[in-house]
């Protein structure tokens, strides 16, 4: 858990803009995660995952792929549905299903992605849940299906509370 927590809050500095908006992790200035934090999280998941999977160990090896990696583009996608497939085997649910969908998304091509996407359309859960909307808006936006992703930004705008979120996906979906 610790190594988790440390390679989630090594990226807490790059994760909003001046303004406070979220910054998606493609945009994200990864000169600013904190390269400590970082290190100590990397060497805690090592001896976590050395110690066998669980959740926890699972999830930080996920978070390990990433601040490992230079860029979103240069990440071991297929690293990372391997492990939200162990994660799945160990604590299944939709917000797992909808993070290994992205990842296939990544690995595949955006048109694998989205159909992994669209087979979780309808989940109570995910219906509710405003990432899993603004997940298939940028899918859409990749395909150049513009009017889809408007859509599917309004529908994360309408479903979240926050402010920062809100005015982030408001942009989003006038800039669709």
């Amino acid at each position: 858990l610790l190594a988790l927590l440390l390679l989630t809050e090594a990226r807490a500095p790059a994760r909003v803009d001046d303004e406070g908006l979220p910054v998606p992790l493609r945009e994200q200035d990864r000169d600013r995660w904190d390269r400590l934090a970082s290190d100590e999280g990397l060497a805690l998941a090592m001896e976590a995952a050395a110690g066998g999977p669980g959740p926890y160990s699972v999830q930080a090896s996920i978070a390990a792929v990433h601040a490992e990696s230079r860029d979103v583009e240069s990440t071991d996608w297929a690293q990372i549905v391997v492990l939200y497939d162990l994660l799945l085997a160990l604590a299944p649910g939709p917000v797992v299903r909808m993070a290994r969908a992205v990842a296939v998304g990544r690995r595949d091509g955006p048109q694998s992605g989205l159909r992994q996407l669209d087979a979780l359309a309808g989940e109570a859960e995910l219906e509710r849940h405003h990432p899993f909307h603004a997940a298939r808006a940028t899918t859409l936006e990749e395909l150049g299906r513009g009017d889809e992703a408007r859509r599917a930004w309004a529908r994360a705008h309408q479903l979240t509370e926050n402010a920062s979120e809100r005015e982030y996906l408001v942009r989003r979906w006038w800039n669709a």
